[in-house]
């Protein structure tokens, strides 16, 4: 394995902390889901969801670091991650300034969440503040939620329901008119965020059945260390199963165009993850399916957007 001294500061940040192939395509797939909406409601604004997007995309990153911060504090000599602990014993990266990246990014999104209050109101300030403290928790405090073994939901109501219901009521809260609870929060936008909070979810299964060794030396009580990796598989296939049934539902059921099918096409990627999910146990050969996952999420939502916005 590459340790991290062969790294520069740079590759430690973004190879380990920023993490491109996860936190972009996660934090994207709800904001242009919620385009897709809004361009077929006739309440599209880019300032609101540009904001949104950067407000959630720091939001997640501040919890990646808490979470690789946590671990250096909790684990000092983590197995599961030694280039974090080769870049702190040789400076590359230190605790302070972990702890410093967190807070200046959940003071960035709140700075960025000002015009979004100033439009929305009372609404995004709880959203706001619901996400931070989620994100926070999910590896910090006295009972971090993934450590005892209830992040499934966390991510799937955050990144799914909260994500796209939130951009899509900033953008028609811009709009003059429509900014009542009813036109913000209509039923369609928490119907489109179920399947784009199933994928999401599914990542993160994919993290827990990949690290269930590690975890279980670090006390953590994943889904997949609590219930086993069998429980996990099925959860995971029962979540991309409803990613795929949603689309007709959506278009029998809530008559939104047949085009919401589109997301069909990427069937292909999902059968290949899940294959290697349901049939493969070693890190290495887990460690690729979680940016692929992701990739997953982002290209089913571009469609879903398409479809919804036809």
């Amino acid at each position: 394995m590459t340790t991290a001294y062969s790294w520069s500061r740079r590759e430690v940040w973004t190879r380990k902390l920023l993490y491109p192939g996860h936190t972009f395509p996660t934090a994207a797939a709800p904001v242009i889901v919620a385009i897709g909406l809004a361009i077929h409601n006739h309440v599209l604004a880019l300032v609101p969801t540009l904001l949104a997007f950067l407000a959630g995309w720091l939001i997640q990153f501040a919890g990646v670091v808490t979470d690789n911060y946590e671990n250096l504090v909790r684990q000092p000599d983590d197995r599961e991650h030694p280039e974090m602990v080769e870049a702190v014993s040789t400076g590359l990266i230190t605790l302070s300034g972990l702890k410093a990246t967190i807070i200046s990014c959940y003071g960035l999104a709140a700075l960025a969440g000002v015009y979004l209050v100033y439009i929305g109101g009372v609404p995004v300030i709880v959203i706001g503040i619901l996400s931070i403290l989620a994100s926070w928790a999910y590896s910090a405090g006295t009972w971090p939620v993934g450590r005892i073994g209830l992040a499934d939901p966390l991510f799937f109501l955050f990144f799914g329901v909260v994500s796209v219901v939130g951009t899509y009521y900033v953008q028609s809260a811009a709009v003059p008119g429509s900014a009542s609870w009813q036109a913000g929060f209509p039923a369609i936008a928490f119907a489109v965020s179920i399947p784009i909070g199933a994928l999401t979810t599914s990542i993160l299964i994919i993290d827990d059945i990949r690290d269930r060794e590690f975890d279980v030396v670090k006390g953590k009580n994943s889904v997949a260390v609590r219930f086993g990796v069998r429980w996990s598989r099925a959860e995971f296939i029962a979540l991309v199963m409803l990613a795929y049934v949603a689309p007709f539902w959506f278009w029998l059921r809530l008559d939104l165009s047949a085009w919401t099918l589109l997301t069909l096409l990427t069937l292909p990627l999902a059968y290949l993850v899940t294959r290697v999910v349901i049939t493969r146990d070693k890190f290495s050969e887990l460690m690729p399916m979680t940016p692929r996952a992701a990739m997953l999420a982002l290209a089913y939502s571009v469609l879903l957007a398409i479809g919804l916005s036809m």
